[in-house]
């Protein structure tokens, strides 16, 4: 799909760079989810299962870390604006190998705000964030673990109402 430039809300009329004006949306609640997966070995997945990983506790290490990176959004990504999160909810799920062949850890993350634009980029955020720290922790036994599916799941409030993703 193309764009042109007055479609993307991050040109300017000449095609520059530039942060979105917020500053007359109302401020409205806003919620974005977002979700991801890590594929892992069978074994890599026991370990993070049983706590028995070397550097502790996966996956509340992962999830503090997503935490912080929601609220760190705007500091790694060049326009996006800098959020008062009011809430951000990051929940696992292990899978045995299940019926489309995944062995691994899903990440689903929840961030609110009450303010003039969405927290789709923050919840996407989490989810990266946290996927990347369970690689970090497990890469000694597992250098082959392949993070995928990241993508926003729904999104609502603000002008543009209410998103969810058919897939």
């Amino acid at each position: 799909m193309i764009f042109a430039m007055n479609q993307l809300t991050h040109f300017d009329s000449q095609g520059l760079a530039h942060m979105v004006d917020v500053a007359d949306k109302a401020n409205t609640k806003r919620v974005a989810i977002a979700t991801g997966r890590i594929e892992m070995l069978a074994s890599t997945r026991a370990l993070i299962e049983g706590g028995t990983a070397k550097k502790g506790d996966v996956l509340g290490v992962a999830r503090i870390a997503a935490i912080m990176a929601a609220k760190k959004t705007s500091e790694l990504i060049p326009l996006c604006h800098p959020i008062a999160l009011t809430r951000v909810a990051v929940e696992f799920a292990i899978a045995h190998l299940d019926a489309d062949g995944f062995d691994g850890v899903r990440c689903t993350a929840a961030a609110e705000t009450v303010g003039p634009t969405g927290v789709e980029m923050e919840a996407l955020t989490a989810v990266q964030v946290a996927l990347l720290t369970i690689y970090d922790m497990c890469k000694a036994v597992d250098r082959g673990m392949a993070m995928n599916g990241i993508t926003l799941r729904e999104k609502h409030g603000g002008k543009s109402g209410s998103f969810v993703n058919a897939l």
